[in-house]
C-alpha cells in the first residue's frame, strides 16, 4: 500500500515524463522482503525471550508454539532480508547510492523491534518506527526511486499511510496487552494502559483521514481515502466497547482492511488528479 501511494505521488510530480514502473515493482519486492523478514525476526526474538507462550492470543507463532526451531525461523528472517538487500542494492546502483543509507536504517528497523539487547518494541517505540518506516520512508522512498529526486508531496502522503500502519500495531498491542505486561514487554499499550490505548486507536484513525483531507488542499484527491471510513466504523465501535482477547483478532483484521482500502483509494485519487 505505501508503495502504491508513493508511485501515485510520483505520477503528478514527474511533470509528464515517463515513470519507470519496473522500479516500483522492485520497490515492492524490497518492502515485502523487509515486512516478511521483520515478521520472522519478531517470531524468533519473541519466541526465545518467552514472550509468545502457551497463553498467547492470536495467530500461532512458530517458535512460541514449537512448530519450528528458533534457528530455522531465524534463517527464514535472514533469507527474506537478503532478498530485500539484493533488490535494494540493485535499485541503489540504478538510482543512487544514498539509498544504501535508507536501506541500512530500514534493516535496523526490521530487526530491532524485538531483537538485540535493547529492542525498541519493548520500550514503547514500536509505533514511532512503524510510522516512520511503513509510512514516511516507504512512501517517499518509492517516489524517490521513480523520480530520482525527493518529493515533499510524497513525504506528506506518507503521514496518513504511516498512521494507518500505526493503527494496525495499536490494535495488535491492545490485543496482547496483558500478556506483554506479564513478560515485561513494555509496548506503548502497556505503558498507556487499556483505556488510553483504546482512545489512541481511535485518534490515530481520525488523524489519518484528517491528514488525507489536508493533502487534498494541494489539488490532488488524497481525500479519496475516505472510501475506507465506513470500514473503520465497526473496529472503532468494538474497541470503544471494550473488545478484548479473541475479539481483538477481528478488530486487527478489520484494521488491516481499513489500511488497505483507504491507502489504495488514496493512491487512486492522487493518480487520477496528478
Amino acid at each position: 500500500m505505501p508503495v502504491a501511494v508513493g508511485a501515485a505521488a510520483a505520477v503528478g510530480e514527474s511533470g509528464g515524463a515517463a515513470v519507470p514502473w519496473e522500479r516500483a515493482g522492485l520497490a515492492l519486492i524490497v518492502a515485502f522482503g523487509l515486512q516478511i523478514g521483520a515478521n520472522y525476526a519478531n517470531d524468533y526474538a519473541d519466541g526465545v525471550r518467552g514472550a509468545d507462550g502457551a497463553n498467547r492470543i492470536g495467530p500461532m507463532r512458530l517458535v512460541g508454539s514449537g512448530a519450528a526451531s528458533p534457528q530455522s525461523v531465524k534463517r527464514a528472517a535472514v533469507a527474506a532480508s537478503a532478498v530485500a538487500v539484493a533488490v535494494g542494492a540493485f535499485l541503489a546502483a540504478t538510482v543512487g547510492w544514498e539509498l544504501v543509507v535508507v536501506g541500512l536504517f530500514s534493516l535496523f528497523a526490521c530487526w530491532g523491534y524485538t531483537s538485540g539487547p535493547r529492542p525498541y518494541g519493548y520500550m514503547g517505540l514500536g509505533e514511532v518506527f512503524v510510522f516512520v518506516f511503513f509510512g514516511l520512508v516507504a512512501t517517499a522512498g518509492t517516489a524517490y526511486v521513480l523520480l530520482e529526486e525527493f518529493s515533499l508531496f510524497a513525504l506528506a502522503c506518507g503521514v496518513p499511510v504511516g498512521l494507518w500502519a500505526v493503527a494496525l500495531l495499536v490494535a495488535n498491542n491492545l490485543r496482547d496487552l496483558s500478556g506483554d505486561a506479564a513478560v515485561g514487554k513494555h509496548t506503548l499499550a502497556v505503558r498507556l494502559g487499556d483505556r488510553r490505548t483504546r482512545r489512541l486507536y481511535v485518534t490515530v484513525l481520525e488523524l489519518s483521514y484528517a491528514a488525507a483531507l489536508l493533502i487534498s488542499l494541494t489539488g490532488r484527491a488524497a481525500a479519496a481515502a475516505a472510501i475506507g471510513v465506513p470500514l473503520a466504523i465497526s473496529p472503532i465501535r468494538r474497541v470503544l466497547k471494550g473488545a478484548a482477547g479473541q475479539e481483538m483478532i477481528g478488530v486487527l483484521a478489520a484494521s488491516a482492511r481499513v489500511q488497505l482500502v483507504s491507502g489504495l483509494a488514496m493512491a487512486w485519487g492522487i493518480a487520477i488528479t496528478g
